[in-house]
């Protein structure tokens, strides 16, 4: 049959791409994009009884997805709905990944990258910040002599007057 064809040149096609899967024999998945790509989507095609005289059914409720706004989902759902019209009558789950791969940008250009996140999360793994209360508690206590001794070598800003490390050449 019609369907037992496309699908073979569908397995064929894709054997080995790691983002084409086969859900059933007559419903497909693909994705756009890399894995880590912020702006991947899933499509899923699936064939009615009567496809390809009828469009198939295209899907983009994967949970793949759940990042993508509902309207960029549908401006994409709408773009491939006008291939699908172009394409009636022939096999066209192959011509519908390759369409959508080839305008990835076009229909995520809407799309906020969502890079926030992944950012403060990194930040917040790890030790948590010592207040800087408890560090001062561990600076030496200082005698008073040790205080004095300090207070004479430096001038009321506490700093050091200038050459009191110097070395005496002189001698």
């Amino acid at each position: 049959s019609f369907l037992q064809m496309e699908l073979e040149a569908l397995r064929s096609i894709y054997e080995g791409d790691l983002c084409f899967r086969e859900l059933s024999p007559v419903s497909f998945q693909y994705r756009i994009g890399e894995s880590g790509d912020p702006k991947a989507f899933l499509i899923e095609v699936s064939w009615p009884e009567t496809y390809p005289q009828t469009a198939p059914i295209i899907s983009m409720d994967a949970f793949f997805n759940n990042t993508i706004s509902s309207a960029i989902k549908q401006s994409i759902l709408d773009k491939l709905m006008v291939e699908v019209e172009a394409n009636l009558g022939t096999a066209m789950t192959y011509t519908l990944f390759e369409y959508a791969k080839d305008n990835k940008e076009v229909f995520m250009e809407n799309q906020p990258v969502n890079t926030v996140t992944s950012v403060s999360n990194s930040i917040a793994i790890g030790t948590p910040d010592v207040p800087a209360s408890k560090k001062k508690d561990k600076k030496e206590q200082l005698s008073k002599t040790q205080k004095r001794k300090l207070a004479d070598k430096t001038d009321n800003k506490g700093e050091l007057p200038r050459g009191w490390n110097w070395v005496d050449v002189i001698k």
